[in-house]
């Protein structure tokens, strides 16, 4: 049973949040410094060094650039992964819930299009724009499929609230009875966040990409928004596919905490393993491999259902 968090919890989530962003931004840091034999303790700090860095940094703006347009996408991301984030039911409480809350997170993700576009086309630069464009058929192949997927385990709980899947899944976790669902969310959650291996609309090839041409605190937001909106979608794999916070032994928060930390492991191990793909041949992937396989998967779900 999920319920209602008390009001402190909502002011410890971005806490949380923020938390994490940090925690994977270490762990990509010393990545990088293993590959590159760099010391271990420098890049331990050099997430904080980076933040201070922009926080201190210049502004840039191209002449003719919409600034209003180009500062809205931080706080666009922002508000939609901390929002998604205040879906995740953590333990047995959650700090939103509606009976429709599965929409709801849905409807938060799609809010990172109009920030990624917002960013691209505000900046009136020809890399940022290129950017933008990238994502938007990012968006478009992966979107279909992660749909899906959360249909997958709304259908299997016969409820669009995510309280009613984690209460679903008391007997049997849904990865076990929707493997195929499991993994495209998976793979969905760094094509939402644009985050490796399908950071494409951020390509060095296009000079950064959509976030070309911020800099300084607007550089910041969007980086730390875009973490965040990984954290929040890796987190809601907890609920959805791995039974929310049962666990012997420890309590129900800490399963929580523990299984969002895996599939984060998980997910940044995916993302240093495999090469940047490009937008076509995911377009391509996801159109012609993941949609019919998902399609498959809700069928099999549905008739069980009945």
């Amino acid at each position: 049973m999920v319920e209602l968090a008390p009001w402190w919890m909502a002011a410890v989530l971005p806490v949380l949040v923020l938390v994490l962003v940090w925690g994977v931004e270490t762990a990509e840091a010393l990545a990088r410094a293993r590959v590159s034999g760099a010391d271990a303790a420098v890049a331990a700090v050099a997430p904080l060094r980076s933040v201070a860095l922009r926080l201190v940094q210049q502004r840039r703006r191209i002449v003719g650039s919409d600034v209003l347009l180009g500062r809205a996408a931080g706080f666009v991301l922002l508000v939609a992964a901390i929002g998604a984030a205040a879906l995740v039911p953590i333990g047995d409480r959650v700090v939103l819930d509606s009976t429709v809350s599965l929409a709801w997170f849905n409807t938060l993700e799609i809010g990172s299009w109009a920030a990624v576009w917002l960013a691209g086309w505000g900046a009136n630069s020809a890399f940022s724009l290129v950017g933008g464009y990238r994502f938007v058929a990012q968006g478009l192949a992966y979107e279909l499929p992660h749909m899906f997927a959360l249909i997958c385990a709304a259908v299997g709980a016969g409820s669009l609230s995510v309280a009613d899947i984690v209460a679903a899944q008391q007997d049997q976790w849904f990865v076990v009875t929707m493997p195929v669902a499991f993994l495209v969310y998976l793979l969905s959650v760094p094509a939402m966040s644009f985050s490796p291996p399908f950071a494409g609309a951020l390509g060095r090839d296009i000079a950064g990409g959509a976030v070309a041409e911020l800099s300084g605190p607007d550089r910041l937001l969007v980086t730390l928004s875009r973490r965040a909106l990984f954290v929040a979608g890796s987190a809601m794999t907890v609920p959805l596919f791995l039974g929310g916070g049962a666990g012997p032994w420890l309590p129900g928060w800490l399963w929580s905490l523990v299984k969002t930390v895996a599939v984060l492991a998980v997910l940044l191990w995916v993302g240093r393993r495999f090469p940047a793909m490009r937008m076509s041949r995911y377009m391509e992937v996801a159109w012609i491999v993941l949609l019919p396989l998902i399609l498959l998967q809700a069928l099999v779900v549905s008739v069980l259902a009945l």
